[in-house]
């Protein structure tokens, strides 16, 4: 069983306009309503494959409790503790020819007696999983150093952690005792993470930076690379994985469909060319579909076999 974090859930609404007014009324006639955050991406990618997942996390109010309808309509199984704070919503704008326009709500803020409860609630959940993955932000309340916290408690039982974090949180994570197995910065959380320019197009330059003593101790480092691809490092191995040129309809969600990819492929001990290939044809699957975090598995060989995997 993986299982998927999700702190920070929110209803995740997607409008799409022709052109978006500013300072005017805009009316809205193709809305899509979804059970979202990061993590809730790569739960339901991971389920559409028909891999075996829970998703956990916490909720509140009649926003979570529709996030678990919407969960329980789609069979999905989850297990989330529950605050008396009211879930986020996260509002998407799709206009003008592929534009995207994001308004994020930061969410409720946690007391410490949440946070313990989802904790103790998050080492039982362990005892029936072999995989975990944490995404996206956290709400406040919660330290930066909390995911650093739960991949501690994974690590006892020996669990690995897949983080897709970014700012605080993710510097907390690499500078832990107890490291994650994979991260997935993009160039930009990277380079906030080094202190230093990062330039997806200087391939040569990323590998040394990825070098850097910092991630001592992380098997995995992917580097989202958008339509390029990506770029990993394992171990002491680099790769550089290139994706087919597609017409995308949506992108919204395909770094949690390539987390979902990794998961996947990881947790059933995949190759490394098989492991970035799973991850880069799930994000490529994800920009095909108009919900976001959806994928058709019945495309997936056929992109899975146009996807090139390089050691450098």
């Amino acid at each position: 069983m993986i299982l998927t974090v999700t702190m920070n859930p929110s209803i995740d609404m997607a409008y799409a306009l022709d052109h978006l007014k500013i300072d005017d009324v805009n009316r809205v006639s193709d809305v899509r309503k979804t059970a979202g955050g990061k993590g809730l991406n790569v739960t339901r990618v991971i389920h559409l494959m028909s891999q075996p997942v829970k998703a956990t996390g916490v909720l509140g109010g009649n926003f979570g409790k529709f996030i678990e309808d919407q969960l329980d309509n789609d069979s999905i199984q989850h297990s989330f503790t529950h605050i008396n704070q009211e879930t986020r919503n996260s509002i998407a704008i799709l206009h003008d020819g592929g534009k995207q326009t994001e308004l994020l709500e930061a969410g409720p803020t946690l007391s410490g007696a949440d946070a313990q409860a989802f904790q103790d609630h998050f080492d039982a959940l362990l005892d029936e999983t072999n995989l975990v993955t944490m995404s996206g932000s956290l709400p406040g309340g919660l330290a930066p150093s909390f995911y650093s916290e739960l991949v501690a408690h994974a690590a006892q039982k020996g669990i690995k952690v897949l983080l897709d974090t970014s700012g605080a949180s993710l510097a907390a994570a690499v500078k832990s005792e107890h490291k994650p197995f994979l991260i997935k910065p993009n160039d930009e959380e990277l380079g906030n993470l080094l202190g230093e320019k990062v330039d997806r197009t200087d391939l040569p330059k990323l590998q040394q930076q990825l070098q850097d003593p910092r991630f001592d101790g992380i098997d995995w480092v992917v580097v989202s690379l958008g339509s390029k691809g990506a770029f990993a490092k394992h171990g002491n191995k680099f790769y550089q994985a290139a994706i087919p040129k597609i017409n995308a309809v949506n992108p919204v969600g395909s770094g949690d469909s390539t987390i979902a990819g990794l998961a996947m492929a990881l947790a059933q001990d995949k190759d490394d060319g098989t492991v970035l290939k799973t991850a880069m044809t799930c994000g490529l699957l994800n920009t095909l579909e108009a919900t976001t975090g959806f994928v058709n598995p019945d495309h997936f060989d056929e992109y899975f076999n146009q996807v090139t995997v390089t050691e450098k």
